[in-house]
């Protein structure tokens, strides 16, 4: 009896990578729709990783790698991909919103550096759908790279490994492990995201100075902590404390939510949702705000293998090497030769510090402007326990990164 040859693999690949200070139209509803669609789809996911530890991630990356993704799916693959995802609309119009997005964010207007590179790395001479390479350039501008991945595949994972250090300022290394890459792989599909951003208010170093951070109920560390008293906006109630953090141009924000109790973290990441966030925006008034946070750099050792998460999430045809539709990406005579997703690798980093502008603080001045009048006591925002960051795009509302403090001094 003839022994069945293994299909191909197609991995995805999401490096990011966001150094000190932090972030961030044509169709704005098709925008702001695809943008409350990733929303929902990554808080759904944030809920599955380890609820432990410092981490972070990107909803807005892994869904536009998926997006592409979807573009080249069929029949009850890409029908579960729209559910999971929660996309509206045909992969056309999907695919164009998350390409209108990612052309907004990198906006040479924009006063902040953002940069996102796509690329597609297919194994030479395999027949790829012409539509679907023209559709994934025309709205990421990704090429195609043809790589030997059944002759080397090491050396293919190496060489897609330090495309993604140079997109990202060598932030990103060994974004996919040892073994993610074998002989059977037929086509990666790389976004990497660079972000170097300065607060609208920036922090005076000289207020920098070492505070309590309570990792738990009864432990604590001191840790740098940046502080400062200015207009943000701010909100309060339920338990929980909410401050908005813009960066230069005030196009990108800084959510930080700190729950009032020390060991509230979990049980804020188990309810929140896509719509409680958007109460959350909705009730942010300025106030005159003393804020205490700490410094923290989040950059995990290891990439995410994500396949998991997804099956369980109700996403599994799009794994299962014989039943996997993406005919649309590459439809190859011989059956055998038909892709399906090998895994999904993503892997991000975030450092914040004190860096603003000059125009940043005029701005923050002119906020605090109160007729001559004495100034009111500003409100506390103490950052002194586990929180949770979320950088958003102010004008779709997309998360543009997730992440969780759990203790400063530790990546």
């Amino acid at each position: 009896m003839r022994r069945r040859r293994p299909r191909p693999i197609l991995f995805l690949v999401l490096p990011l990578a966001i150094p000190a200070g932090l972030l961030p139209a044509p169709a704005e509803a098709d925008m702001a729709a695809f943008a409350r669609q990733s929303n929902v789809f990554g808080l759904e996911l944030w809920k599955r990783l380890p609820a432990s530890g410092n981490q972070v991630f990107s909803p807005a990356s892994i869904t536009t790698a998926l997006a592409m993704t979807w573009g080249g799916a069929g029949g009850e693959t890409a029908a579960q991909m729209r559910k999971v995802l929660h996309f509206q609309g045909s992969p056309a119009d999907v695919m164009k919103a998350s390409g209108d997005l990612s052309a907004s964010l990198t906006d040479p207007k924009r006063p902040v550096t953002f940069r996102v590179a796509n690329r597609l790395f297919g194994e030479a001479g395999f027949p790829f759908e012409p539509a679907f390479l023209a559709a994934t350039r025309a709205a990421y501008g990704a090429p195609l790279e043809p790589l030997g991945f059944a002759a080397a595949p090491d050396r293919a994972r190496v060489h897609i490994n330090h495309w993604v250090e140079g997109q990202t300022e060598k932030r990103i290394r060994d974004l996919i492990p040892s073994g993610g890459i074998t002989e059977e792989t037929r086509l990666v599909l790389a976004n990497a995201i660079y972000f170097l951003g300065d607060w609208q208010s920036p922090f005076e170093k000289e207020s920098t100075r070492p505070q309590p951070f309570h990792v738990s109920s009864t432990g604590k560390k001191d840790v740098p902590t940046m502080n400062q008293s200015a207009a943000f906006r701010h909100a309060r109630g339920h338990g929980l404390a909410v401050l908005e953090l813009p960066y230069k141009g005030g196009q990108m924000s800084m959510l930080v939510l700190l729950p009032e109790a020390v060991d509230g973290l979990a049980g804020l990441e188990k309810d929140l949702t896509a719509e409680g966030l958007d109460r959350l925006v909705g009730a942010l008034a300025p106030t005159r705000v003393a804020v205490a946070l700490p410094k923290f750099e989040v950059d995990p050792q290891g990439s995410l293998p994500l396949a998991d998460h997804l099956k369980a999430m109700g996403m599994p045809l799009a794994f299962d090497r014989r039943r996997a539709d993406f005919t649309g990406i590459a439809n190859p005579k011989n059956p055998d030769d038909r892709l399906s997703i090998g895994n999904v690798f993503h892997k991000a980093f975030v450092k914040t510090d004190e860096k603003g502008t000059e125009a940043a603080a005029a701005t923050a001045v002119v906020m605090m402007r109160a007729a001559g009048m004495p100034a009111p006591p500003p409100v506390t925002f103490t950052a002194d326990h586990p929180f949770l960051f979320l950088i958003r795009d102010t004008a779709s509302g997309a998360i543009l990164f997730l992440g969780r403090v759990a203790d400063p001094s530790s990546k």
